[in-house]
C-alpha cells in the first residue's frame, strides 16, 4: 500500500494502534480548562455556552454594511465582524487618487468617526462584541470605536471586541502595512498598555494564522509562523515594561479551518498545547495567560468558482473541524465568495450552517469528543513537534522580525503553495468540480454594486465632514501626534509618552484615517521590502 500524507506532509498510517502513541494524559492532555489546555480552554466548553457565531461582513458604504449587520443579528448572529476596504486598511482617504477604484470594494469604507457612527447605527455597543479586521490603522479604528461609544454615553469599560492589529503577518502574507516594523511594534505595545488600563474587555490583538494559511502555508506552518509573530509581540510588550500577566490574558488568535477534518482538529489541539508551553517556559506566564483563545474562519482559498454550491459542503466540513477543535468563535464563508462579495442569501445560509452544527449535530454535548483517538493524538503530537522545529529555525534567525527581513517565512510559504498547486494540477490532490467531476459549465455571474457611484458618495461624505469640523482643532491634534511619534522609533531609549490618547483626540476632532496615518508616516517613514 502506497504511503499517504496529510496536506502538511505528515505520514498517515492506514491503522494507528495504542503502541504508536506516546501521549501521557496528565502531561500532554489534562482535563478541559486545565494546563496545557489541549482539550479546551474552558472546563465545560460548549455545554456551558456555544461558540460566538461571528459572521464577517463589510462592503461599500457604512449604511449598506449596517443593513447587513442588522440582517445577520436578526438571523441569530451573536457577534459582529467588520471587513474594511483597502484604502481604510492602508491609511488612505477615499478622496485620495491612490484610492481610486478601490473604495468599498473588499470591505466598508471608513474615513472619519462619523462613518463609524453610521456603521453601528442602532446597534448597542455595550451589548454586542465587535471584531475589526484592521492592522496598520488598528489604533485609529479602535480610537473611532471608543469615540462613537463616548458620544453615545457608553463608557470604555463596557466595550468588548477585538482589533486584529497583527502587523507582522502583513509583512509576511498580506501587504497592507504602512510603517516600518520598529514603530509598528512599539505602537502594538502601546495598544496592549492602553487596553489593559482603559478597555479591559477588549482584545488588543488577534494574531492571525488565517492570512498566512490563505497565502499557501500548511497547517504546521500556520501554527509555527503565527506563534513566531505572537512571541515577538509578547517580547516587545515585556521589553516595554508591561508584566506579561497584565496583557497576555487578552491576547487572541485567528486561524483558518480547511478541508482535512482530522489534521485541522489536531492542529487546533496542538496549537493550544504548544502556546501554553511556550508562554510558561519563556515568560513564566500564569494559567490565564497560557490559554490560547482563538477565532476561526473557514478557508476562503478553498472555495471554488466552479460548481459553487459544493462550497456549502466544504464550509460545513470546515465548521465541524473548527468546533471539534474547540474554537471560541467562528465565521463560515458564503458559498458564492469565490465569485463576488457574498449575497444576503449566501451569508444567511452560512450562518444557518453554524446553527445546525451547534444545535443539531450533537458535537456540543461533550468536550473534545475526538480526544483519545489514537490517530488524532498521534497527529496532534506530530503537528506540535513539527511546528516547534520551525519555531526553532525562526529563533536561530533572531526572531520574527529578522526572519521576515531574511525572507524565511515568505520563501517557506511560497514553496508550500507551489507544491500544493503541482499536486492539484497532477490530480494527486482532488478538488471536486475543478480537476475531477467537472460539468463543463461556466461559473455563474453575480451582479456587482455600482462602485463608481459608491465612491462618489463616500468622497462627498468626507468632504462634508471636513467642511463642518474645526480645522484648528484638527491641526492641533495632529501636531500633538507628530510631537510624540519620534519616541516610538527604534532609536528612542527610555519610557515613551502615551500615544493612544492623542489618537483619540485627533479622531474626536474629526481627523480622517488618512490624515492620522500621514502624520505618523511623516515621522516614522514607510516600509519598503528589502
Amino acid at each position: 500500500m502506497s504511503e499517504r500524507l496529510s496536506p502538511s506532509g505528515i505520514p498517515v498510517p492506514a491503522v494507528v494502534r495504542p503502541a504508536d502513541v506516546s501521549t501521557d494524559y496528565a502531561r500532554d492532555l489534562g482535563d478541559p480548562g486545565q494546563f496545557p489546555f489541549t482539550r479546551g480552554v474552558q472546563p465545560t466548553m460548549y455545554r456551558g455556552r456555544l461558540w460566538t457565531m461571528r459572521q464577517y461582513a463589510g462592503f461599500g458604504t457604512a449604511k449598506a454594511t449596517n443593513e447587513r449587520f442588522k440582517l445577520l443579528l436578526d438571523a441569530g448572529q451573536t457577534g459582529l465582524s467588520v471587513a474594511f476596504d483597502l484604502p481604510t486598511q492602508m491609511g488612505i482617504d477615499s478622496s485620495s487618487s491612490r484610492a481610486t477604484g478601490e473604495v468599498g470594494r473588499v470591505g466598508v469604507a471608513i474615513d472619519t468617526v462619523d462613518d463609524l457612527h453610521l456603521l453601528f447605527d442602532g446597534i448597542p455597543l455595550d451589548k454586542v462584541s465587535t471584531s475589526m479586521t484592521i492592522n496598520a490603522t488598528a489604533s485609529t479604528l479602535l480610537a473611532m470605536y471608543i469615540v462613537v461609544a463616548e458620544e453615545r454615553g457608553i463608557s470604555r469599560e463596557k466595550l468588548s471586541g477585538t482589533v486584529q492589529n497583527d502587523i507582522l503577518k502583513e509583512y509576511i502574507a498580506r501587504g497592507t502595512y504602512i510603517y516600518p516594523p520598529a514603530p509598528s511594534l512599539a505602537l502594538t505595545a502601546e495598544m496592549f498598555r492602553f487596553c489593559a488600563a482603559e478597555v479591559p474587555q477588549w482584545n488588543p490583538i488577534s494574531i492571525s494564522g488565517y492570512h498566512i494559511r490563505e497565502a499557501g502555508a500548511t497547517a504546521v506552518q500556520e501554527v509555527a509562523f503565527t506563534f513566531a509573530d505572537a512571541l515577538a509581540y509578547v517580547q516587545q510588550a515585556v521589553d516595554a515594561g508591561l508584566p506579561v500577566d497584565l496583557f497576555a490574558p487578552r491576547l487572541s488568535f485567528f486561524f483558518a479551518a480547511h478541508n482535512d477534518l482530522f489534521e485541522e482538529v489536531a492542529k487546533f489541539r496542538a496549537a493550544r498545547r504548544l502556546w501554553a508551553r511556550l508562554m510558561r517556559e519563556r515568560f513564566g506566564a500564569n494559567d490565564q495567560s497560557c490559554r490560547l483563545r482563538f477565532h476561526t474562519q473557514t478557508g476562503g482559498v478553498t472555495l471554488q468558482a466552479q460548481q459553487p454550491l459544493n462550497n456549502v459542503v466544504r464550509v460545513t466540513v470546515q465548521a465541524l473541524a473548527a468546533t471539534l477543535g474547540g474554537t471560541q468563535s467562528l465565521h463560515t464563508n458564503g458559498y458564492d465568495e469565490a465569485l463576488a462579495l457574498p449575497t444576503a442569501e449566501a451569508a444567511t445560509l452560512a450562518l444557518r450552517t453554524q446553527q445546525i452544527v451547534g444545535y443539531e449535530s450533537g458535537i456540543a454535548n461533550t468536550v473534545d469528543p475526538l480526544a483519545g483517538s489514537w490517530y488524532v493524538e498521534q497527529l496532534t503530537d506530530a503537528i506540535e513537534a513539527r511546528a516547534m522545529e520551525l519555531l526553532g529555525k525562526v529563533d536561530e534567525l533572531g526572531g520574527a522580525a529578522e526572519a521576515i527581513r531574511a525572507g524565511f517565512f515568505q520563501e517557506e510559504i511560497a514553496r508550500s503553495a507551489y507544491e500544493y498547486q503541482l499536486r492539484v494540477e497532477s490530480g494527486d490532490t482532488v478538488v471536486v468540480g475543478v480537476n475531477k467531476f467537472g460539468d463543463g459549465q461556466d461559473p455563474p455571474i453575480i451582479p456587482a454594486p455600482d462602485f463608481s457611484a459608491l465612491e462618489r458618495d463616500q468622497v462627498a461624505r468626507l468632504a462634508a465632514v471636513k467642511a463642518e469640523r474645526d480645522p484648528n482643532a484638527v491641526t492641533a491634534a495632529l501636531q500633538h501626534l507628530v510631537a510624540v511619534a519620534p519616541q516610538y522609533l527604534a532609536s528612542h531609549s527610555g519610557p515613551r509618552a502615551e500615544l493612544m490618547p492623542l489618537i483619540i483626540d485627533a479622531v474626536r476632532a474629526r481627523a480622517s484615517v488618512g490624515e492620522i496615518a500621514d502624520a505618523l508616516e511623516g515621522v516614522w517613514g514607510r516600509y519598503r521590502p528589502e
